[in-house]
């Protein structure tokens, strides 16, 4: 019909984040053309991704890529990837845990997990940890129910819920959940936690920085010189975590903590690296959750001792994320409830490879 190249897509919003979704086998098995693809879908390379379906926002600009297992005890792969909104860079290193939150649906509406009368659990594999989420939904007749009573903050009225469970979290990206080898180090003479629990972040009490850590995430944005300083303070986490030059990566994700003031255990500022999360990311929530209940850590001198089991609730710019900690095996999980929603689906467009070459 045109010389675009038609990629069959399905638009999801996943927990407080959207995106594309996309099977595996639909887009190219080598890398750099499939960056390339996802780039000119999404339209980067401008602020408001205006030539592509991005949003113009962090939360907005990520895909998901669905595939069969690849892994035993595992029923989907899940490929994460967030693609940058002004520059031409694709980070397949962090999971995202809200997108996550859709990938169960997204697998049963597409054939590649069977739904069961009730609910269906789906093992989702996440191939940028190669770690293993448990995703239940309900799926009355074995077919996907998104309408529902459940709501979460950062997302207006209610759907179905889902539960993910985390398994194994801890070293997602370098192997260990304190890769600095401690659990309080000092960077530019604020006290951190580097802590590699679903996502590798870095926690600073948000007194240090001159903050109160209960700003908006517009002021925190518009806050240039603390932009800067949580930058220099990140950069040099991502050395001592063993992540070497982290500036064209979106990991570790600074966190500003703070005392909780609407009921919670502990508030929270949230950044992508280098924008404040309008929410929370899931993932963050269940590092945070997990360094908050970790002796010796920033979070922990904050909310005391906390024992496992336990639920905490981490309050954010819109509102509050229940976590639930608890042990299966010996090993530490973390429990938090999400909602999804199937937009659209059809095809996406992307430019072919000469417009490019003829662009350059």
């Amino acid at each position: 019909m045109n010389d675009l190249q038609p990629i069959p897509c399905v638009l999801m919003r996943g927990g407080t984040s959207k995106g594309p979704f996309f099977l595996g086998s639909d887009l190219p098995s080598n890398v750099a053309e499939r960056d390339r693809i996802l780039l000119s879908v999404m339209g980067s390379g401008h602020p408001l991704q205006i030539d592509g379906i991005g949003g113009g926002n962090p939360v907005t600009s990520k895909v998901a890529i669905i595939s069969p297992a690849s892994v035993a005890g595992a029923d989907v792969d899940y490929l994460f990837a967030q693609v940058r909104i002004d520059q031409q860079i694709v980070d397949t290193s962090p999971n995202c845990g809200n997108m996550l939150a859709a990938v169960a649906p997204f697998a049963i509406e597409a054939g590649l997990v069977t739904g069961t009368d009730g609910k269906t659990l789906v093992r989702v594999h996440n191939v940028n940890t190669g770690k293993i989420i448990e995703a239940e939904l309900s799926t009355p007749n074995g077919k996907v129910c998104y309408m529902g009573d459940a709501s979460i903050d950062g997302v207006p009225g209610h759907a179905a819920p889902i539960a993910l469970t985390f398994l194994d979290a801890a070293g997602a990206r370098t192997g260990q959940l304190f890769p600095t080898g401690m659990p309080l180090n000092h960077i530019g003479h604020v006290d951190v936690t580097c802590i590699d629990c679903a996502m590798p972040m870095v926690l600073m009490n948000a007194a240090a920085l001159g903050v109160t850590g209960y700003e908006t995430a517009d002021a925190l944005n518009a806050d240039a010189a603390l932009l800067r300083r949580i930058e220099t303070i990140r950069l040099e986490a991502g050395h001592l975590m063993g992540m070497g030059d982290v500036t064209q990566q979106v990991t570790p994700k600074p966190v500003l903590i703070s005392p909780a003031r609407q009921g919670g255990d502990l508030n929270v500022r949230y950044f992508m690296p280098h924008e404040c999360h309008p929410s929370l990311a899931t993932t963050g929530a269940v590092g945070i959750a997990t360094a908050a209940t970790s002796a010796g850590t920033v979070a922990a001198a904050l909310i005391g001792d906390r024992p496992i089991p336990t639920v905490l609730r981490i309050e954010h710019p819109s509102g509050g994320l229940d976590i639930k900690l608890d042990e299966r095996d010996g090993q530490r999980i973390a429990g938090v409830l999400r909602t999804a929603r199937r937009l659209f689906d059809g095809v996406v467009y992307a430019k072919p490879e000469k417009a490019d070459k003829i662009a350059a």
